[in-house]
């Protein structure tokens, strides 16, 4: 049975030994848990022309985007603000071959200063994470919460005028197979959702109800597969899932939150029941 224990909050501020540099080193040693993905550490201290150094840079193991980590202890302020997107955009107009995210950490974020960051949020990729040091016996935990994310972007043509096209345009472009398959996902959609129908757009295959776009899920039909993407916040848990249902999984799309699954023929059959969850998972979350 466990045990209830009570533990201490460190004020990481006004602590003798447990400075800034001690909180730096920990994230250095294994950046992942800021929660930001498989991160791997660039640099630290980074000098910047100018403008001081930046305190961490964070690199995605598996794609062309990097964090720009400035770290505070106590309540963050304007200057800290400032100087996060200040080396931000230092570092996208030195790298712009790479994707570029602000990321600001500090021991409190109050709520006025939630206000003003999100007034950027949306203009700048900015992600705000409150650490909190715990103490349990003689030991420190570190808990890192984001309370404000990197703003979901939707796809450039929802907001613009698409470039429609038919059925037959994507039956040549991937195969009459593929087509079907797409059906098939729509059918799995209608089974929790009555009303949706697919559009055919350019470059992907959309949803639609009540003749209004409703994305939560795209499709591109292939030669022999069907790039299947579901808008859904990254998790250890669905990894695990799809990892265990042995699907062709590839890489997260970190920029626009979603999924992606090459499915080949009897995939969607040997797998409708998890599909389906992720499916109406997207469906129900982006309607909160």
């Amino acid at each position: 049975m466990l045990e209830f224990v009570k533990a201490e909050t460190i004020n990481l501020l006004n602590h003798p030994e447990l400075k800034e540099r001690w909180l730096q080193d920990r994230i250095a040693e294994d950046p992942t848990m800021l929660g930001l993905g498989d991160v791997i550490l660039k640099d630290r201290e980074r000098t910047q022309p100018r403008a001081g150094r930046l305190d961490l840079l964070l690199q995605d193991a598996d794609a062309d985007r990097r964090y720009e980590v400035e770290i505070q202890l106590g309540k963050t302020d304007e200057a800290h603000i400032i100087r996060t997107l200040e080396y931000w955009d230092i570092e996208r107009n030195r790298y712009p071959q790479y994707d570029h995210c602000a990321v600001l950490i500090a021991e409190d974020i109050t709520s006025r200063f939630l206000n003003v960051i999100g007034l950027f949020n949306g203009a700048i990729p900015l992600i705000a994470i409150q650490v909190k040091a715990v103490k349990f016996a003689e030991q420190v935990i570190l808990v890192f919460t984001t309370v404000l994310d990197e703003m979901s972007r939707g796809l450039v043509d929802e907001d613009e005028v698409k470039e429609i096209v038919d059925r037959a345009y994507w039956e040549k472009r991937g195969s009459k197979v593929t087509v079907a398959m797409v059906d098939e996902l729509l059918e799995l959609i209608r089974s929790f959702a009555p009303g949706f129908e697919l559009k055919y757009n350019r470059f992907y295959i959309g949803l639609a109800k009540d003749g209004q776009p409703d994305n939560f899920a795209i499709f591109r039909a292939r030669k022999t597969a069907v790039n299947c993407e579901i808008r859904l916040k990254q998790s250890d848990e669905i990894q695990s899932e799809l990892d265990n249902a042995g699907l062709d999984v590839m890489d997260y799309d970190k920029k626009w939150g979603r999924y992606r699954l090459r499915l080949t023929k009897g995939d969607i059959s040997g797998n409708r029941e998890l599909i389906m969850k992720l499916l109406k998972m997207s469906c129900e979350s982006n309607r909160t």
